[in-house]
């Protein structure tokens, strides 16, 4: 009878946890959850100072991975603005969102298109001091607001080749809103530092893919904060549709049910 009402008691729980994750839809652009439908949004990603300093001193040329648009001002030198308000910006459409059906906050972001950036094995005749050349492109950007992580694809030179969800970078702060409501949700993510410092797997795969030469990598060193992200997500209410659970949900609530029911026929004999 103990060893019974244990059974129930482990295979109720496991239920639990697969009604508990059903907590969360994924909704794209046109899709509806809660009684809001998704218009659209961007996120706007604009390099840090330290991020443009590096950037001038590998000669590192920027531009934009369709469908996301690229503001890029140059200085007379032909290097990046490093001005506040002028630095390179990235914006990209929101094309889905992760939300909590309990509160309808935001869990997770994603967007596609990016950034390219190619660094030249010469300047103007000259070997590069910083590379030996490379390129990288950094799009399809998925924020997860709950770990304060970013997620991207990567597709690098130099053997690197393409890493999908690639997880690249930590969020220091998440401010403004962070659920869907009638009309527009601004939401600011800054503080973006590079996933495990300076000696972790980002860092060199990011070396690697623009050729950095030790030059290139102490100019790497230097950053400090590659950048924030501005998202801007307007959402329509009037529409109800019910939250549909992942697939994954259906999955424990079977595991669960069937628990439930080998024990049910172990009491019955």
């Amino acid at each position: 009878m103990k060893f019974a009402m244990k059974s129930i008691v482990a295979a109720a729980a496991f239920l639990a946890v697969g009604v508990a994750s059903a907590a969360t839809q994924t909704v794209a652009v046109g899709g509806s959850v809660n009684g809001f439908t998704l218009v659209g949004g961007t996120g706007a990603l604009t390099f840090d100072r330290s991020l443009v300093t590096a950037i001038n001193t590998g000669a590192i040329q920027l531009s934009a991975a369709t469908p996301a648009t690229a503001t890029l001002v140059k200085t007379s030198t032909g290097k990046y603005s490093n001005v506040e308000g002028s630095r390179p910006v990235f914006n990209a459409p929101i094309t889905s969102l992760k939300v909590d059906t309990a509160t309808n906050q935001v869990t997770d972001a994603y967007t596609a298109g990016g950034a390219l950036m190619v660094a030249p094995a010469e300047i103007e005749g000259d070997a590069n001091l910083a590379s030996t050349g490379g390129s990288l492109s950094v799009t399809n950007i998925h924020v997860d607001l709950v770990a304060k992580k970013v997620f991207v694809d990567i597709n690098g030179a130099n053997g690197v080749g393409t890493k999908t969800n690639y997880y690249l970078w930590d969020v220091t702060t998440i401010s403004g809103d962070t659920a869907l409501k009638d009309g527009t949700a601004l939401t600011s993510i800054t503080g973006l530092t590079i996933a495990g410092g300076t000696t972790g797997e980002a860092f060199n795969t990011f070396a690697k893919s623009l050729g950095l030469t030790e030059t290139g990598i102490v100019a790497m060193r230097g950053i400090t904060n590659y950048g924030s992200i501005a998202s801007s997500i307007t959402a329509k209410a009037g529409a109800v549709t019910p939250a549909v659970p992942e697939p994954s949900t259906y999955a424990l609530m079977g595991l669960g049910l069937v628990g439930i029911a080998a024990v049910a026929r172990r009491r019955a004999k």
